[in-house]
């Protein structure tokens, strides 16, 4: 990719968050995510080219010192920053400015610094050797999964219903989304290959932001914020249905929707898991690993108990969430010493790394932190550090990519250098090639934590005010998805092993 003759059209919009966009080449395994602003700052940027750099350059930081020694380096991919033409950032600019969502244009994508992060496009690898049917992408934002404990929470709800089960009511309730989700991140964080099941499963009914697929980089499947449009299930199926030529359920290719659902989202669960290392089931207190909000019916597994490996994607996520060991309830006291003590001493807040630079220092302060408070700023600052690190881990996507393998293929090392999976379920499987990535490590601002305390105690102030009620009667399923049978009975979405 030479920089200096870059062409807005071989660029094409990719998606977008709440603090940056994305674009992905046309033909290279390439994206760019550019910055933005609110729209009422778009002719006067809030920072300089310079901080811009700086700001950008802290996510690369972070990401490949602190959170790819927590998550596991062959997760991460931590990209470099790249300076561009400025004539070609306006002209990307208006070029994707019409395929943007509407309820995202309240914001502008920043066209004065020139900054941006290159990064591999996961949702469209680059194959050694491409293959007549494209690589599927699952993204997934898994959320927290785990409950705090019952020492540093003012609330007994807080220890039995998780934040994401108590946020999808409050979401509602405010017109966010228009149904409430049934996924629960506990269920998926459970290494219980049924509970997996079932929380993918109810990730694919009600996806929200949390759940997205590509097809050979083109999302097709989603779902749109504030909006009631219906997901078109029969598409995805449609799409699926090639990935899965053989096994059980089938006669002449032909294959029951149920069945299609059901192989992709053992494909999934197996990648997930996928790791090696001894299996592991604590979560440091009992009982804090089961949302009573969940449906899932855990009668089903009270002897088939099975834990996360502890090489898995998902056991590195959720060690690295459980640095948050206080809640934001025993976090914020600490906050507020520290901020007392910056009024007090301004200068200190570059020593104690508030805004960086995120290097083995910041790491060192975090991992050494006493367990016991001795009443020191530096004992503050280290849990401060350890709850912005576990707040990123709560709020990261997993990308897992998916590259179909044909038989006559020797059984390698596959084509990202990992291993290959089998639905072993079956006869004759789908076999893939899969590579599993981390994204979305940005650093949280440090200031941002009074906003997570105000936030926390509007959630669950509004689930105790309306009893968290579950919804009245059973929600529709998707049509040519689940029957109501199979909801209630999550046996019937299994193959015999």
């Amino acid at each position: 990719m030479e920089l200096d003759k870059m062409d807005e059209n071989d660029w094409k919009y990719h998606g977008e968050g709440n603090k940056s966009l994305v674009v992905s080449h046309v033909q290279l395994s390439r994206v760019l995510r550019l910055l933005k602003y609110p729209a009422e700052d778009s002719e006067n940027p809030p920072q300089t080219a310079e901080q811009a750099f700086r700001q950008i350059q802290n996510i690369v930081d972070f990401s490949s010192n602190v959170m790819s020694s927590l998550l596991g380096e062959k997760f991460i991919h931590s990209g470099e920053v790249v300076k561009l033409p400025l004539e070609f950032v306006r002209q990307l600019s208006i070029k994707v400015q019409h395929q943007r969502p509407a309820w995202r244009c309240d914001k502008v994508m920043d066209i004065y610094s020139g900054c941006a992060l290159c990064l591999p496009n996961l949702t469209s690898p680059a194959l050694h050797q491409p293959t007549h049917i494209p690589p599927l992408c699952i993204e997934i934002k898994p959320k927290c999964g785990f409950l705090p404990s019952a020492k540093h929470v003012s609330r007994e709800i807080k220890t039995k219903v998780c934040r994401f089960c108590m946020h999808q009511h409050y979401k509602v309730a405010n017109g966010k989304w228009k149904r409430r989700s049934l996924y629960c991140p506990l269920d998926l964080f459970s290494g219980n290959r049924q509970r997996m099941h079932f929380a993918i499963r109810n990730l694919i009914e009600e996806p929200q932001n949390n759940f997205k697929i590509f097809k050979g980089g083109q999302c097709i499947y989603s779902s749109t914020e504030g909006t009631d449009d219906s997901l078109d299930l029969n598409s995805l199926l449609h799409h699926l249905r090639p990935y899965f030529l053989y096994g059980n359920n089938r006669i002449n290719s032909h294959m029951t929707s149920k069945a299609v659902l059901n192989d992709f989202i053992q494909v999934l669960v197996n990648a997930l898991l996928n790791g090696g290392g001894g299996v592991m089931t604590d979560r440091r207190a009992e009982g804090r690993s089961t949302c009573e909000e969940s449906l899932f019916n855990k009668e089903r597994i009270r002897h088939a108990s099975q834990g996360l490996p502890s090489d898995s994607v998902l056991f590195r996520i959720l060690q690295t969430q459980m640095l948050d060991s206080l809640d934001i309830e025993g976090l914020y006291p600490l906050y507020r010493r520290v901020e007392q003590h910056l009024q007090d001493f301004p200068k200190e807040r570059t020593r104690l790394q508030i805004d960086g630079p995120y290097n083995e220092d910041f790491l060192g302060k975090l991992q050494k932190c006493p367990t016991e408070d001795d009443g020191s700023v530096d004992y503050a600052v280290a849990k401060v550090h350890q709850y912005r690190v576990a707040m990123t881990a709560k709020d990261c996507s997993i990308m897992v990519t998916l590259v179909p393998s044909s038989d006559e293929e020797e059984d390698d090392e596959g084509l990202f250098g990992q291993r290959r999976i089998r639905d072993f379920l079956s006869s004759r499987p789908p076999a893939f090639s899969y590579l599993i990535s981390i994204l979305d490590l940005d650093p949280k601002p440090f200031d941002s934590i009074p906003c997570q305390l105000r936030l926390d105690q509007k959630i669950v102030s509004y689930y105790l005010r309306n009893g968290g009620a579950l919804p009245n009667g059973p929600l529709p399923p998707l049509p040519g998805i689940f029957t109501a049978s199979e909801r209630d009975d999550c046996r019937l979405l299994f193959h015999p092993v």
